[in-house]
Formats: structure tokens, C-alpha cells, sequence
């Protein structure tokens, strides 16, 4: 049997550290692929739980819009009913309206009636006018008839004086600015004759006080609403 010459010997040892070396790259290059393949596996366990709270979440907003659409088509149907509600409000509004209406002209005639029984009376005491029986009165003023509550002639110690007067359940500002017009009306047809105006009612508002007394018209009523300041 032949002998290993020293030069064999070196070559083969070598040739197994070269063999030795290469085992190791291959394995650490084993040991890094392992771990690439664990963070991969990893990263797509996370994904696959982002995915499931994604559908998850997906699931919520889609029960939360099924709710909004429910309570919108609650809402369309609760302004739908609101709606029909205002309707017949304003149905009736308007029917009480047509009869408080019919009222007002039946307290207004009641009213005329008290008139003529307590402001001549009133008149001469304080005013010191004495004047006849009042009458409904209409004048034509510019191609306009002009209607009259109350209209009276009288005198006192200055001379003739004409009275003339208008009803109102309530007097607020707007019932004595339209009594003014009816006041200027009588004015202008009856030229040169001194003119006393009053308004008779249950009840005078401050704003009726306020331009009544603007206008030198008197209010005769029962009750006034205080004035809050």
C-alpha cells in the first residue's frame, strides 16, 4: 500500500476545507432564507388580520348606513306627515279666521251700540260737546267710498262740531292710522267744521295710546294692556 506523499496530503486537505467552507455559506445562506420566509409568513398573518378588521369595519359601515337610510326614510315620512299636519292647520286657520271675522263685524255692530249709548254722555261731561244721535256715514273721497262707524253733529261753546267715531273690539297702531284716513275724509268734505274724532273699543293696546295721542284722537275703552319696560 502506497504511502500519502505530503503534497497529496495538502490537496486533499484543501479540497475538504474548501468542500467545509461551502457547507457553511449554503447553511447560512439556509439559516437567512428561513428567516425571510418567517417574516413573510408574518407579515402576511398581519395582513391577513388588517383584512379581516378591514371587512370587519366594511361590515359596520354598511349597518350603518343601512340605519341612516332607515332613519331618512323615518324622516321623509315624519316631514310627509308634518307637512299634511300644516296643511290642515292652515285649513282651519283659515276657517277660524273666516269666523272670527264674522264675530268681529257682529262685536263691532254690539259695539256701535254701546257707543251711541255711553259717548254722548261722555262727550258732554268731559269734552262739553253736545251732539245728536250717531249714525253710519259714508263719504266719497277721490272716487273712494269712505265708511264711518259713528258720525254726529253737535256744538258746544266754541260753535258746531262734528263727532266722529270708529268701533274696534281691540285698538292697536294700525286701527288708529286707518281711523286717521277716515278722519281726513270727513275733514276734507266737511271744509271749515271743527272735528272731533274718538275710537271705542273693550281694549287699547300701548302702540293704539301712542298714536292716538299723535293724532288728537280719543280712546274710550274699558281696559289697556300695561306697558312692560
Amino acid at each position: 500500500m502506497s504511502q500519502i506523499t505530503p503534497e497529496l496530503y495538502d490537496l486533499i486537505t484543501k479540497i475538504i476545507e474548501d468542500k467545509v467552507r461551502d457547507i457553511k455559506v449554503t447553511r447560512e445562506e439556509f439559516d437567512k432564507l428561513t428567516s425571510t420566509v418567517r417574516q413573510l409568513a408574518e407579515a402576511q398573518r398581519r395582513t391577513e388580520e388588517r383584512l379581516e378588521q378591514l371587512a370587519a369595519r366594511v361590515d359596520q359601515l354598511a349597518e350603518a348606513q343601512r340605519r341612516t337610510e332607515e332613519r331618512l326614510e323615518q324622516l321623509a315620512a315624519r316631514v310627509d306627515q308634518l307637512a299634511e299636519a300644516q296643511r290642515r292647520t292652515e285649513e282651519a286657520l283659515a276657517g277660524l279666521a273666516s269666523q272670527v271675522g264674522r264675530l268681529s263685524d257682529a262685536v263691532g255692530f254690539g259695539l256701535e251700540d254701546i257707543a251711541r249709548v255711553m259717548v254722548p254722555g261722555w262727550l258732554e261731561l268731559n269734552e262739553g260737546i253736545s251732539v245728536g244721535n250717531f249714525e253710519r256715514f259714508y263719504v266719497v273721497v277721490d272716487g273712494e267710498e269712505v265708511e264711518v262707524d259713528l258720525f254726529g253733529r253737535g256744538r258746544d261753546g266754541k260753535g258746531e262740531v262734528i263727532v266722529v267715531g270708529e268701533c274696534k273690539s281691540r285698538i292697536y297702531r294700525r286701527d288708529v292710522l286707518s281711523f286717521v284716513r277716515k278722519v281726513d275724509a270727513v275733514r276734507r268734505v266737511h271744509p271749515g267744521v271743527r272735528v272731533f274724532s274718538f275710537m271705542f273699543g273693550y281694549l287699547i293696546h300701548p302702540s293704539g295710546d301712542e298714536e292716538a295721542e299723535r293724532y288728537g284722537i280719543k280712546l274710550l275703552a274699558p281696559y289697556r294692556i300695561p306697558v312692560r319696560r
